[in-house]
């Protein structure tokens, strides 16, 4: 009886320990993912901006494209560097999982940062030869937001200097006109 009591007190301490809690999935980059695509089986996780469209399905899945180059982290329009193309996988969401979702991203929007965990499906014989994530879970790391574009100071001056040419030259030629 003793030996029944101390487990069913102890059982929650158990179950808080990092042995029994629930692990967090090691995202997997959609590098590896496109070099190897075959290596991957069952249940994976990818983290990454969503970008393009949200692209609707007769099927209740919502379509689009999930990215987790340096852009996603580090945009342009916020001071990123230039380091290549875009690197991203297509990815089925079950529309019950997008209801509130910010809008994808583009070139002055920064889409949502998202954790998707679902199935890979390379060359998906139900879906004609699609390559995609099954999503069966979301979650918003990071919403999406605007991105300010400030105008480049030379740029703007320049501008400035050749307008003001242009109404001198404007102002030049009438005057020829009306001393002849």
């Amino acid at each position: 009886m003793r030996r029944l009591a101390f487990l069913i007190l102890a059982l929650p301490v158990l179950a808080a320990t990092p042995a029994f809690a629930q692990q967090t999935p090691t995202p997997v980059p959609v590098t590896d993912l496109l070099a190897d695509p075959t290596g991957f089986s069952g249940t994976i996780t990818v983290v990454g901006e969503l970008i393009g469209d949200y692209g609707f399905r007769n099927d209740g899945s919502m379509w689009t494209q999930l990215n987790d180059d340096s852009y996603a982290t580090a945009p342009l329009l916020d001071g990123g560097e230039l380091t290549g193309g875009n690197v991203g996988v297509a990815v089925r969401i079950p529309q019950t999982l997008v209801e509130g979702l910010d809008p994808p991203g583009g070139y002055r929007i920064r889409g949502p940062i998202v954790q998707v965990t679902g199935t890979w499906r390379y060359h998906d014989p139900d879906r004609l030869g699609e390559t995609y994530v099954d999503v069966g879970s979301l979650q918003v790391i990071e919403p999406g937001r605007v991105l300010s574009e400030s105008p480049h100071p030379l740029a703007l001056g320049a501008g400035l200097v050749l307008i003001l040419v242009a109404l001198l030259l404007r102002r030049g030629r009438r005057r020829r006109r009306t001393a002849t």
